[in-house]
């Protein structure tokens, strides 16, 4: 059982973009920020349920791959489920569809908990009110011996590696610049001692980077 984090990142360590727009509501940056993810075999089937085999099979396909096996267990914010999009509304299950990728319980952690949500394919959302290691025991009881990831956004990862709670943590590093956003490094100097560091380069120019206690 190990708590992992995978999250991509710019050239200058930015996780988020800031182009949004009404028009395009993920912005100019987005598609290149995670577009060799999206292209991936792994991506098209699990995700956006594209079971006819196109997509890339490489290394950015493996790391894909890796990021959907033995979890038992997911922690993300509320902007990742979309809780500041949709604060009001009852009916929100999510950007996922009824079959979201996870197949896992998800804790949503969120200043104001609702009811939990059963979904297609295993999924459930449960949303607390409680700090990042009230919440990875709750995670831990619930993975049921498989690892915990934490799945974002970068402020949470943020938190829970300054906490010092991640056993693995893998950043796909896009090579491109954002200039602002969210920084996964801010105030996290020293990091790497407290673990084994890997890196490689993808067909794609994307560097994994894998930190490993």
């Amino acid at each position: 059982m190990a708590v992992r984090v995978d999250l991509i990142v710019s050239l200058d360590g930015f996780a988020t973009t800031t182009d949004q727009t009404p028009e395009k509501p993920f912005g100019e940056d987005w598609p290149r920020l995670v577009g060799a993810y999206v292209a991936t075999r792994t991506f098209q089937d699990r995700v956006l349920k594209d079971t006819s085999g196109k997509g890339t099979t490489g290394m950015d396909d493996e790391y894909a791959k890796d990021y959907f096996d033995n979890i038992g267990a997911e922690i993300m914010g509320a902007g990742k489920f979309g809780l500041h999009n949709f604060p009001d509304d009852p009916n929100w299950k999510g950007w996922w569809g009824d079959e979201p990728p996870f197949r896992c319980p998800v804790f949503v952690l969120t200043h104001t908990p609702r009811p939990s949500i059963e979904m297609a394919g295993g999924t459930s959302f449960h949303f607390l009110a409680a700090d990042p290691a009230e919440a990875l025991q709750q995670a831990l009881a619930a993975a049921n011996g498989k690892d915990v990831r934490i799945g974002g956004g970068p402020s949470m990862v943020h938190d829970y590696l300054k906490a010092g709670l991640v056993d693995r943590l893998h950043v796909a590093i896009t090579p491109i610049l954002l200039g602002r956003g969210i920084r996964l490094w801010d105030d996290l100097r020293g990091l790497e001692a407290g673990y084994t560091v890997k890196s490689e380069t993808a067909e794609s120019g994307t560097v994994h980077v894998t930190f490993q206690r």
